[in-house]
């Protein structure tokens, strides 16, 4: 979270002397940008030892007004100025070697410097020291400093520090968790029209955290931080409107949002952006738009993207059928926990498409996503405990696995209750009740692999 302050040609205060009318007059240059102007009245006064002229002269060759940028030559006048107690200089030549511009990169140099200015009441001095100690760049990480220095940044309205000590207390890193000192914060950078406050503001009246609970107060906020090109604003805006949460529900401002979001590269609204051409919802319907969605948010780690693409490969939609490309991705969503993924994934092994057929793998990876209460990779499962295939044969186990199944999902498209229905007619009165015992274990959360174990 860390945000270079650039430096600024600062307006100065009405003075008298015939020096100061010629930094006034190259101030008034400057600020049509004439810098050459500006240049000629500076010049002679930082050469005479003027603080100011000096400071200036810096930030005309940190910014290449004027002169050709030469990052030395900025950092020579900031500490001329610096050292006659400029506390704007002193900023900015901390800034030079936080970042190691025109110099060897030295945080505790950035410190020294950003110190001194902090101490003379350089909001954005104060703000970047705290972030030296909060980093622990060029001192030990302190959090309680870091704090301080943020706090009395913040106290003078500077918006970044203010959001940032709301971050502090929403997520309780250096300080006790505090919502309502978040949003107090929030609010504060979120008034000065700071994106980034303005999208967790709107998360925590999304969510109910320091505030009741408000949706269409967390729109409001979502939708200030998205008009400012706020890509996670974005993003949730289009949510809100695809599920019609704090706003109508509208399928084509869902996918207006969802694409600026999108185009910035954000991988959820990709997904999404790919979910709604697959079903046509705000678009037309349009498998091969889908296909480009699910996989650029797919290239980006996504794994409800990978699992989606798999389907598409699988299924020859938007894209030629291709078992193997199915199984890669698959793969790299089921290796990152998504259960559907298992379980097609454990599908593929059972019919040995794209891979070479192994029942062992195929119940390795139902297992996986029946332990996370997938539904219909426990009635698979029941299914190989049913007929002994990977797996020891036992009818109790697959009567349980169908129970805990149809559950979870009682539908026509699931068969566990249909399965589990035909076995019974198999069974003993005492195995079915010793299945029935099964399910309540396999019912508790995170048990279902360690009860089958056990039973086994």
């Amino acid at each position: 979270m860390r945000k270079i302050i650039t430096c600024l040609l600062l307006p100065l205060t009405l003075v008298v002397s015939s020096a100061y009318a010629d930094l006034d007059t190259g101030l008034a240059a400057a600020q049509k940008n004439d810098f050459v102007t500006a240049l000629k009245e500076w010049r002679p006064l930082a050469e005479k030892g003027n603080a100011i002229a000096q400071y200036y002269l810096g930030v005309m060759y940190d910014n290449g007004q004027g002169v050709v940028q030469d990052y030395k030559e900025a950092g020579k006048w900031y500490r001329l100025a610096a050292d006659q107690g400029n506390a704007e200089a002193q900023f900015n030549l901390g800034r030079i070697y936080d970042n190691g511009r025109g110099v060897p990169q030295d945080y505790k140099e950035a410190g020294k410097w950003y110190h001194l200015a902090a101490d003379q009441g350089s909001a954005t001095a104060q703000y970047n020291l705290g972030l030296m100690y909060r980093y622990g760049r060029g001192m030990p990480p302190d959090y309680e400093e870091a704090i301080k220095w943020y706090s009395l940044s913040a106290e003078q309205g500077y918006a970044i520090a203010q959001f940032m000590l709301g971050w502090i207390y929403d997520n309780g890193q250096g300080a006790p968790q505090d919502y309502k000192e978040a949003v107090k914060w929030y609010q504060l950078a979120a008034d000065q029209a700071y994106a980034r406050a303005q999208y967790n503001l709107g998360v925590m009246y999304d969510n109910g955290r320091g505030v009741q609970q408000d949706d269409k107060e967390a729109i409001k906020w979502y939708r200030f931080a998205a008009d400012q090109g706020f890509a996670k604003a974005q993003y949730n805006l289009g949510v809100s409107y695809d599920n019609g949460q704090g706003a109508p529900h509208d399928g084509k401002e869902a996918v207006k949002w969802y694409h600026l979001a999108a185009d910035q590269g954000h991988a959820g609204a990709r997904y999404n952006l790919g979910v709604m051409y697959e079903n046509g919802r705000g678009v037309p319907q349009d498998d091969k738009e889908a296909v480009k969605w699910y996989r650029l948010a797919a290239d980006q780690g996504y794994a409800k993207a990978q699992s989606n693409l798999g389907v598409m490969y699988e299924r020859g939609r938007g894209a030629p059928q291709d078992y193997m490309e199915a199984v890669k991705w698959y793969r790299l969503a089921a290796d990152q926990g998504h259960a559907t993924a298992q379980s097609n994934l454990g599908g593929m092994y059972m019919d040995g498409k794209g891979v070479p057929q192994n029942d062992k793998e195929a119940v390795k990876w139902w297992r996986l996503a029946a332990d996370q209460g997938y539904a219909w990779a426990q009635s698979n499962l029941g299914w190989m405990y049913e007929n002994g295939q990977g797996v020891p044969k036992s009818r109790v186990v697959a009567y349980a696995l169908y129970s805990l199944s149809a559950a979870i999902d009682p539908s026509n498209d699931n068969k566990a209750s249909g399965n589990r229905t035909e076995l019974a007619e198999k069974l003993t009165t005492c195995e079915i009740e010793a299945a029935q015992v099964l399910t309540t274990k396999l019912e508790l959360p995170g048990n279902l692999l360690k009860a089958l174990d056990q039973y086994l």
